[in-house]
């Protein structure tokens, strides 16, 4: 048995994988329950009202001038001539996600499960 698959804007037959197929399944309902959460925060002015709350913890725990110090270090390792906006994205990405502290993470992940328990309804 074949199935279709899309890569690169084409869709193939591919032979069926019944794992890969029950794994495209909890996939694709876990991208529509995501989907459907985003868009409830948005509807409701929910993910705004979180977003700024993330702006203020980032930068009262200081978390805004480590990453600003890190870009400095970068380009001055690297000189300013040599890096670009792309380079340094990718550069102080990682380091900018492991700086956020927990408990921040917390905080946002336990007013986003209140929100969700408040509306229900998805």
């Amino acid at each position: 048995m074949f199935y279709p698959v899309q890569y690169r804007g084409w869709t193939v037959c591919s032979p069926a994988d019944p794992s890969r197929q029950k794994s495209r399944q909890i996939m694709s309902k876990d991208s529509q329950m995501r989907a459907a959460i985003n868009q409830k925060l948005i509807e409701m002015g929910e993910r705004e009202r979180l977003k700024e709350l993330l702006r203020a913890k980032l930068v009262e725990c200081g978390w805004k001038d480590q990453l600003k110090a890190h870009c400095k270090d970068v380009i001055k390792e690297k000189g300013l001539e040599h890096v670009t906006v792309e380079d340094l994205v990718t550069e102080v990405t990682p380091k900018g996600r492991a700086l956020v502290p927990d408990s921040v993470k917390k905080e946002l992940l336990q007013r986003i499960r209140a929100f969700l328990a408040q509306h229900a309804t998805l």
